[in-house]
Order: C-alpha cells, then structure tokens, then sequence
C-alpha cells in the first residue's frame, strides 16, 4: 500500500485518510495481506491505530501505520510515531545492567543490597486478611540477588498482578523502597514485578550516572535510536501518540481519550517503564540482539553476554499466566502458562506453535499495548504499536496474532 499524500488525505476526510494507513515504500508486495489485516482491525474499530515493523539482522522488510493518534482528533497516525513503550523499558535497561556485568563492576549472584543497601532485611508475607487488610511478615530466607531482580523471581509484584499489593497498606513507620513486602523468598518463583525499578537503580549506582544520561551514551547514541527518551522533547510533542482507555468501570467499551494526558517530562525515569520510542527505534534494538549485540559494526553488548540473556535463568520454574488484579490490564493470556520461561529481560518461548515464532524466541509488551518478539533461529523480529489501556486487550492481542502470523508468511514468501 503506498503513502497517501496529505492532500488526498483531507479532501476525503481526516477519518478515511486515517483508516487507509501509510507503508513504506520499501515493502514488498507480498506485504498487502499484512496492510490488509492492520487497516482492516482499524475499520471493524478493535483497535484506533497501530504502527507495525518487521526486521531481519540487516534491514527492515516490512513497516506500516494505520488509524489515528488520537481518537478526539482523528489525527492520522504515522510510522515516526512516538509511544510511550511502557515495559517495553524493561529489556533495555537490562541490557544496561548487563554491559556492567561484563564490566566486572557486579555479579549476577552478588546480593543486590552490597550495592543498594535499603535492600537489606526484606520482608516477606507470611499472611495476609483480605477482608480487614491485617498482615503478619517474616524475615526472608535469603537475600535476593541481581539474578533474582532481572528475572522476576525477587518475590515482588505490582499492584495489578497481585490482590495483596493492590489492597496492602503499610503501618505507620514501614517504608517500602520498591513498592511493599515480598510475597515469597526470593528464587522460589517468578511474578512479574517492579524488579526492573531495582535494575535501574543497580544501573545508576554501580555506573554513577542518571538512568535517562547511561541508556542516551551507552545504547541509544551507539544505535542511533534518535527518538527514545524518557523526557520528550517539545518539538517532538506533535509525535506522541495520545494516551487512550478503552470506556467503563470495566475498561470494555470504545476507546476513548484518558484525561489528564501525561505531560512530556517525566521527573524521575525508573528502569521498569517510561521511554518513549518508535517503532524504527525499536527495531534497531531488536535487530542489535539478532546480531549478536552489535549493529552496523557498532558494538553494544558481547555476544556471549546476548547469548546468556537468551537462555532460560529460572531453571525448573516456569511463568505462569497471571490473573489480573486491576482493571488497567486484562489477564496475562499471552502466556503459555506454566511453560514458558524468563532470561535476563525476556519472556522466552517454549512452544512451537504452526505459524509463529520459534521455540527461543524473545518477548515482552508494554501496558498500552506495545508488543514485540526476537526470533534468534529464524533471524527476524516484530514490533507492535498500539496505545490504550487495558493491558492485554483482547482485541489488541487478537491483532498482534494476526501481525505476527502475517510476518511469517510474509518472510516464508520472501525467502
């Protein structure tokens, strides 16, 4: 499908301007059913807009836009949209830590309190009383370590994966650093978690720099990702993609705009979320990992150091398909429940499924519905852009099946 041009465009209206999308002029033609199968979840409404990439480890074969930025205005959505990725952050400040890692400035199986020392002394729930919000806590049986924090097995939460941190309130005098008490001791099993925000604060303290200034030198400046900040530039506002919800108590009905819209700034970036990136910006990530953890010649990570974040670091534990605890986000049905695995910064794959990625494959999302996988054995990658709450989104994850499902057979076409 070529661009339209913005002439076209408004003199057929905003809106049908809109539903008919943009793709690169680079694509091939077998790339129409993928157009076909984005732009047509825009017409049926599943979703206002999404922007899609396809890579391999040495270019980008496939990029789309369709829908509108902002379903108040009907502003047409571009490629170089900017979306908040959310935990899409994740994977990136992983790899922060790792490039310390191989540093020698800490260990995987170091305790994460001999670099942040509030660590020390966690608690972990020994009861909890739904009805009254009563709680009795113990000492954890072992420290958790940097290991522990990069795979989610720390034993903390968030507040929308689990009912006892949704309604936990601290007595008067506790303070808890990164969001409350564990709900289990540390290795014993895998919730995802605000373990990340500890991974960012490992990688500003081991490095001494601020998280925003290490991920700009360290990764975005060596792989040209221009467009991936914490802080959005002014200039760049008119970019951003709005931040929608779908309507009702329930987050079931249309989309609609959410009020207030976060501002560009944000005061102080976290390692588990805030970046705001492109769908270009996040290929040339993806692509990095595909090749080893160099790009264009410009290395970032050791690619035995891209090898042990791809392999499985929970051993004989497996990660479970959540139950969500907030209306903000749907259950974790993405999940192969029970099978699949975490490395350092990823959801790993098992399955084989007809049609899809590979067994090995990397993968997260973000809560507005960004999603992407790396398929090492193939050596392709995808990423999807949509913007709007709830999390997990039926609809958004129908699409993101369809897209994927699209790659493949737009890949298998071309080789």
């Amino acid at each position: 499908m070529h661009r339209k041009t913005a002439e076209i465009a408004f003199t057929v209206g905003v809106t049908i301007g809109a539903l008919a999308g943009t793709a690169s002029a680079q694509n091939r033609p077998g790339s129409a059913a993928i157009d076909a199968s984005l732009s047509g979840a825009v017409e049926r409404k599943d979703v206002p807009g999404v922007v899609a990439l396809i890579c391999d480890r040495e270019h980008v074969l496939y990029r789309g836009a369709f829908g509108v930025a902002d379903v108040a205005t009907g502003r047409p959505l571009e490629a170089d949209a900017l979306f908040r990725i959310a935990s899409m952050t994740k994977p990136i400040t992983s790899a922060a830590l790792m490039q310390l890692v191989e540093q020698g400035r800490l260990g995987l199986d170091d305790p994460a309190e001999k670099y942040l020392p509030e660590l020390a002394g966690l608690q972990v729930f020994e009861s909890f009383d739904a009805a009254t919000g009563a709680y009795r806590l113990r000492p954890a049986s072992r420290p958790a370590t940097v290991r522990h924090f990069l795979t989610h097995t720390s034993g903390l939460a968030y507040p929308f994966t689990s009912a006892i941190w949704r309604d936990f309130k601290p007595r008067a005098g506790e303070t808890y650093p990164f969001g409350g008490p564990l709900l289990f001791d540390p290795g014993e099993r895998w919730h995802y978690s605000t373990s990340t925000d500890v991974v960012g604060r490992l990688v500003e303290v081991v490095s001494g720099e601020r998280l925003e200034n290490y991920f700009r030198e360290h990764i975005f400046a060596p792989l040209k990702m221009d467009d991936t900040s914490y802080n959005v530039p002014e200039a760049k506002g008119p970019r951003l993609v709005a931040q929608q919800q779908r309507a009702g108590e329930r987050m079931d009905g249309a989309v609609e705009l959410q009020k207030p819209q976060p501002g560009l700034t944000i005061a102080a970036p976290i390692g588990g979320g805030g970046l705001a990136s492109t769908a270009d910006d996040y290929g040339r990530f993806m692509r990095m990992l595909l090749n080893g953890g160099a790009l264009d010649g410009v290395p970032v990570l050791k690619a035995e150091t891209v090898a042990l974040m791809e392999q499985n670091q929970i051993g004989a534990i497996s990660v479970p398909a959540l139950k969500s605890a907030l209306p903000r986000s749907a259950d974790f049905t993405f999940i192969a429940d029970g099978r699949d695995k975490w490395g350092l910064g990823f959801l790993i794959t098992t399955d084989q499924v007809p049609g899809k990625r590979s067994p090995g494959s990397l993968s997260w999302g973000g809560i507005n519905n960004t999603f992407f996988w790396i398929d090492p054995t193939r050596g392709i990658a995808g990423v999807i852009m949509m913007q709007y709450l709830p999390f997990a989104d039926p609809k958004a994850l129908t699409v993101y099946d369809a897209f994927e499902r699209g790659a493949y057979q737009f890949v298998n076409a071309e080789r």
